[in-house]
């Protein structure tokens, strides 16, 4: 154990300074299936990255292995730490979220907040105090009585109220109606995000957070199949408005994604390096109308080319 915990060292040592999150060859399998099929990782400190993919990529069990919730093989940094090794040390300082609509429903409201305070060194409680006093809960009642929205500004309170350099999202908004995961989204970024805590969120809501992420990351079959930084996707990507005269053009320039709409096709193209950054776009223009795609386009197109 202690020459395990001297390489953990050495390897923080390496890493803590330009990653939050640093991952080499991450493998997990459980039996015959390889849920983690050899990934890498480089989340900057500061960054808001969307892990995104569907049912069954591993997205989960990424997330599990970063804070030391199940076993993985290579190399891995998170803030500083081998989750595998220090998970203790790490989660004084991160924190994992599977389900905001998720509490002890026996509890009343200001019993929960006496838990969190009791289990988490970096839990503010006058700051949790302060935000549900501009909500309607009251703090006596227990978590059963509440609404999902209630449910939802309870977890908030919790979530910004740690003293955190990083925190994990696990499909956080499931269940809840388009109103309160706005909510949960607005006031992530406006009451607790300050530029210097890393946020992993992992979603199939992806529209939602398109405009939080700072980092993108699409993953498949265990396997990392795109990652960029957001203000990277315009440059790189370019979705054109096709009228039917122009389909045999649009064609020979092999785009990597095409569906059909009213009155003609959206084209989506996948730009050469000479062609990015510096407006080069004359040839798709010519084609119709030119506009950047969504994230959503982009992984409907990278996760059909990984299945293909």
């Amino acid at each position: 154990m202690e020459n395990t915990q001297q390489e953990s060292a050495k390897l923080d040592a390496k890493w803590r300074p330009e990653s939050a999150i640093k991952a080499r060859n991450l493998c997990k399998s459980y039996g015959s299936f390889r849920a983690l099929d050899g990934i890498d990782l480089d989340i900057p400190r500061g960054a808001i990255c969307g892990l995104i993919g569907p049912n069954g990529a591993g997205k989960t069990t990424a997330l599990k292995s970063l804070v030391g919730l199940c076993d993985s093989d290579g190399e891995l940094s998170v803030i500083g730490h081998d989750p595998r090794v220090a998970r203790a040390s790490l989660m004084q300082d991160a924190c994992f979220i599977a389900d905001v609509g998720v509490l002890p429903k026996s509890l009343r409201c200001i019993d929960v907040l006496a838990y969190v305070d009791d289990v988490h060194p970096k839990f503010n409680r006058a700051k949790a105090l302060r935000f549900l006093a501009t909500t309607d809960i009251d703090l006596k009642n227990r978590v059963k009585t509440l609404s999902k929205g209630m449910v939802t500004q309870l977890h908030l309170a919790l979530v910004m109220a740690l003293d955190v350099e990083l925190l994990i999202f696990d499909e956080p908004t499931l269940g809840l109606d388009i109103i309160y995961r706005q909510e949960f989204y607005d006031r992530l970024l406006t009451q607790f995000y300050d530029g210097s805590q890393t946020i992993v969120i992992s979603t199939h809501q992806v529209e939602e957070i398109e405009s939080l992420l700072s980092h993108l990351i699409f993953i498949s079959h265990g396997k990392i199949v795109f990652s960029t930084e957001m203000e990277a996707l315009q440059q790189r990507f370019v979705e054109v408005a096709v009228a039917a005269e122009n389909y045999a053009a649009a064609d020979g320039l092999k785009p990597i994604y095409t569906r059909a709409t009213l009155g003609g096709k959206d084209y989506l193209f996948e730009l050469e390096e000479g062609e990015r950054g510096v407006g080069d776009r004359s040839r798709y223009e010519r084609l119709g109308r030119v506009s950047t795609p969504s994230v959503a386009d982009v992984f409907v197109a990278k996760l059909g080319a990984s299945h293909g």
